[in-house]
């Protein structure tokens, strides 16, 4: 078995995602889904969460090897930054969604030096603009973002698009084909609910 199975298994288990295949849920963007994917809870499992660092770790080191501090995107991405970052021995930074209205007005904090080479980590990817708003952040304090890191991808096309635009790398541990693939091997989905989960994507 594969890490991201693992990984897609782990989610599922602790009830991070839930399926309404008939019923969808409305996103924040006002874009309707057939599933939920929430890993913040993924931080109250420590199995589930070194399981995760673990497949971060690998993905950065295969895709990012020159990765030199590692980006926690508020608030969902920090505990698993900071796990990752304790890991591979790297320094952390986190990036606020805007910048503070108080103080010295930071959206990045922690220590960043100009060019260095930064992983952005963040829990999942829908359309990609959250975390792009944070690459920005870390682009405008003069470093440079090497790519990207998640634990899911719903790998939707204007994820894809979104990311090319802004010609950053993205690379998650695991995504939703193997999420639904893994979902009906447990039997959390039928296999008429299946058909409505693959269509959605298209």
């Amino acid at each position: 078995m594969t890490i991201a199975q693992e990984v897609a298994q782990s989610l599922l288990k602790i009830k991070a995602v839930s399926f309404r295949p008939n019923d969808p849920f409305t996103w924040a963007s006002g874009m309707k889904s057939p599933i939920y994917c929430d890993n913040r809870l993924t931080i109250s499992y420590p199995e589930v969460r070194k399981l995760i660092c673990d497949g971060l770790v690998q993905l950065i080191q295969k895709n990012y090897p020159d990765a030199e501090v590692i980006a926690g995107t508020a608030t969902a991405g920090i505990p698993h930054a900071a796990w990752v970052a304790e890991k591979l021995n790297l320094p952390l930074i986190y990036v606020r969604s805007k910048p503070k209205d108080h103080g010295q007005g930071k959206q990045v904090e922690g220590v960043l030096k100009p060019n260095q080479k930064v992983v952005v980590i963040d829990d999942l990817i829908s359309t990609g603009q959250s975390v792009l708003g944070a690459v920005k952040a870390v682009q405008k304090a003069d470093a440079e973002v090497v790519g990207v890191a998640g634990i899911f991808s719903y790998q939707l096309a204007s994820a894809t698009q979104n990311f090319a635009e802004a010609k950053i790398n993205f690379e998650t541990v695991t995504n939703y084909s193997i999420l639904i693939e893994e979902a009906k091997k447990q039997n959390y989905v039928t296999d008429e609910e299946l058909v409505v989960l693959k269509a959605w994507r298209g």
